[in-house]
C-alpha cells in the first residue's frame, strides 16, 4: 500500500504531465518545478512512476480534477489549515502559482507573438495560459446553466451564474473576523498580480496582465477570472482613480479596437445604479464576442446635419441606443463626447429624465451618463454604440426609476451593466433550485398548493405572484419537460423586461417620439 507521502510524490508526477502537456511547462523546467512542489506538499523524495493517465483516463483539459486530489492530500496532511473553500482555492492558486513565468517575461513572449504571428495568436496563446493555470477556472464556469431565450429583438442571452458556489457559515463566520487591508485598494489594481490573497481576498499568484498604452497612458488587459462570454477581458487603468467618461475615454476605445480589432470594447456607465459593480477604479471590458444587441439590426437609420458621410441610427433594442460609424476615429470620439456633454444637460420632464435633481444639502446631484461600446469592423471601419442612461429614483422607484422595477427583483435586482445592456444576463445561483421547485407547481407535483408561497417564510415567497400567474397560463398539469421550458421562456420574457424598464426611452409610438426629440437637438433627424 502506497505511503501518503509516496501519493504525494505521484500527484506532484500528475501535475507535471498536465503542465507540459498543455504547453505551460518547458521540459527544461521540470526539475525547478517538481522541487518547488515537493517543497510545497512537504515530500522528502520524488516519484518518477508516471501519473495515471492513459487512453481510458486522458490528461484532463482542466487542473481542476489533479488539484482537488492534491488538495485532498494537503489537508490529510495538515498541509491545508482548513478543508473550506476558500483556503482550497487559496493553496491551489498558491500550487499553480509556481507554473508561471514573471509578469515581465509573459508580457514580453505577448508583444513578440504579436510580431511574429499577429494579435490574435498574442491573444490566443495569453487565453490558453490563463485556462491551464486555473486562473480561469473553466471547471466552475462550465456549471453555469446558460440558454437563449427569444424576443422581438433577437435572442437574449441568458445565464445563471453558478461560478462562485455559496460559502458556508463557518466561512462567512471567518469573512467577518478577517483583519481588514488596505492592500490590493481593489480587485482590480495591478498590484494583485501575484498576491498570496488572504480569506477575505483572493490568491492571484496566477494573475498576469498585459501593458498597453491607450492615448498615450498606461493600461493593463487580464483576463476575467469568472469569463461570461468568450475572451472575456478587463482593461484597467494602471492608476486606481474613478470610472469618469471624458472625451479622452472614447480616443481610448478606438486605440484599443486599433490594437485588438479582433475584440470590443466597453465602459460601464460612471454612475451609481446604472453603472457596474466597481466605480473607484477606472476600467473597460471587452473580448471576443457578438452580443444579442450587436445582431440586433437597425430600427431606423438617420442622418446628420453637419456631417453627411457620418452613418448612424437608432439601433432595434429595448434600451435607447444610437450607432454611429465613421473611418474617422478622431472625428467620431469627439462627436461622441459632445452627444455625451449634451445628454448630460437634457431634461425631458415628459419621459421622467431629469439632467439634474438637487440634494438635501443644496448640491445638485447629475442623473445623465452613457454606456459606450466601440467596435472596429472588418472594412476598417469604426462603430460606436451609446446608449443612453439616466440613474435617478423616487418613491415608487427607489432603486432607479430606469432600474428593474419591484416586480423583476425576484429574478434581477443588481444593476444593469455593460453586459445586460448588450443582451447577456447573469442572473444569481439562486435560481437555479428555484427554478426546479417551481416546476413542480407547474407539473402538479408540488408537496403543497401555490397559495403557500403566501407566507414570508416560504423559501419561494418572492415568486409567489409569479408563479401563481403561470399556474393561471398553463395550468399545473405540464409534464417536467414542459415545465422546464416554460419557465426558461418566462424568465427570458422578465429579461426583455428589465431591459424595457433600464431604457429611458421606451419603444412606444411616445418613446421613439421623445428619442427623436433628443436627437433632433444633437443634429440626427430620421432619414
Amino acid at each position: 500500500m502506497e505511503t501518503a507521502k509516496h501519493q504525494g510524490a505521484v500527484l506532484i508526477e500528475e501535475l507535471l504531465q498536465y503542465a507540459i502537456h498543455h504547453k505551460i511547462l518547458k521540459a527544461d523546467d521540470v526539475i525547478w518545478t517538481r522541487n518547488q512542489l515537493m517543497d510545497l506538499l512537504q515530500v522528502d523524495e520524488p516519484s518518477f512512476e508516471p501519473g495515471n493517465f492513459d487512453i481510458e483516463k486522458p490528461i484532463p483539459e482542466s487542473a481542476a480534477p489533479i488539484l482537488e486530489n492534491i488538495l485532498d492530500y494537503c489537508f490529510e496532511k495538515e498541509i491545508l489549515e482548513e478543508n473550506t473553500l476558500t483556503h482550497r482555492d487559496l493553496l491551489d492558486t498558491r500550487i499553480m502559482g509556481v507554473f508561471l513565468s514573471k509578469p515581465s517575461e509573459i508580457r514580453d513572449k505577448f508583444y513578440a507573438n504579436k510580431e511574429l504571428e499577429g494579435i490574435q495568436w498574442a491573444t490566443d496563446d495569453f487565453y490558453h495560459l490563463c485556462q491551464k493555470s486555473n486562473y480561469i477556472r473553466m471547471d466552475r464556469i462550465q456549471k453555469n446553466l446558460m440558454w437563449k431565450s427569444p424576443s422581438p429583438f433577437g435572442e437574449l442571452e441568458i445565464t445563471i451564474n453558478l461560478t462562485k458556489p455559496e460559502k458556508d457559515p463557518k466561512e462567512i463566520a471567518a469573512l467577518k473576523n478577517a483583519p481588514q487591508s488596505g492592500y490590493p485598494k481593489c480587485m482590480l489594481c495591478s498590484e494583485n498580480v501575484g498576491y498570496a490573497g488572504r480569506v477575505n481576498f483572493p490568491a492571484r499568484q496566477t494573475h498576469r496582465t498585459i501593458a498597453l498604452s491607450l492615448h498615450g497612458e498606461t493600461w493593463h488587459l487580464q483576463y476575467s477570472p469568472y469569463v461570461y462570454y468568450n475572451e472575456h477581458c478587463i482593461v484597467l487603468k494602471e492608476e486606481h482613480v474613478p470610472m469618469k467618461i471624458t472625451r479622452d475615454t472614447f480616443h481610448r476605445l478606438f486605440d484599443f479596437v486599433d490594437q485588438f480589432p479582433h475584440y470590443f470594447i466597453g465602459s460601464n456607465a460612471d454612475l451609481p445604479i446604472v453603472g457596474g459593480s466597481i466605480l473607484n477604479h477606472d476600467h473597460f471590458q471587452g473580448g471576443r464576442y457578438v452580443f444579442p444587441m450587436e445582431k440586433s439590426g437597425i430600427e431606423y437609420s438617420l442622418r446628420n446635419d453637419v456631417d453627411a458621410e457620418l452613418e448612424a441610427a437608432v439601433v432595434n433594442w429595448p434600451m435607447s441606443v444610437l450607432r454611429i460609424c465613421s473611418d474617422n476615429s478622431v472625428k467620431l470620439g469627439d462627436l461622441a463626447f459632445s452627444i455625451l456633454t449634451k445628454w448630460r444637460e437634457y431634461s425631458d420632464s415628459e419621459h421622467e429624465i431629469l439632467a439634474y435633481t438637487t440634494g438635501k444639502a443644496g448640491n445638485q446631484i447629475p442623473h445623465n451618463t452613457i454606456t459606450p461600446i466601440a467596435r472596429k469592423k472588418q472594412d476598417g471601419r469604426y462603430e460606436l454604440d451609446l446608449v443612453l442612461r439616466n440613474n435617478r429614483t423616487s418613491k415608487e422607484h427607489p432603486l432607479g426609476i430606469f432600474h428593474p422595477h419591484d416586480d423583476l427583483h425576484h429574478i434581477k435586482k443588481e444593476n444593469i451593466g455593460l453586459i445586460e445592456v448588450m443582451g447577456l444576463f447573469i442572473l444569481p445561483g439562486r435560481l437555479e433550485n428555484e427554478l426546479k421547485s417551481l416546476s413542480s407547481y407547474l407539473t402538479g407535483k408540488a408537496p403543497e398548493q401555490a397559495d403557500a408561497l403566501s407566507k414570508s417564510s416560504h423559501t419561494l415567497h418572492h415568486h409567489k405572484i409569479w408563479i401563481n400567474k403561470l399556474i393561471q397560463k398553463y395550468g399545473n398539469n405540464l409534464n417536467e419537460e414542459q415545465a422546464k421550458f416554460i419557465l426558461k421562456d418566462e424568465v427570458g420574457i422578465k429579461c426583455q423586461r428589465v431591459l424595457a424598464d433600464a431604457g429611458v426611452y421606451k419603444t412606444t409610438a411616445k418613446g421613439r417620439e421623445g428619442f427623436d426629440r433628443f436627437l433632433a437637438s444633437i443634429g440626427f433627424n430620421r432619414k
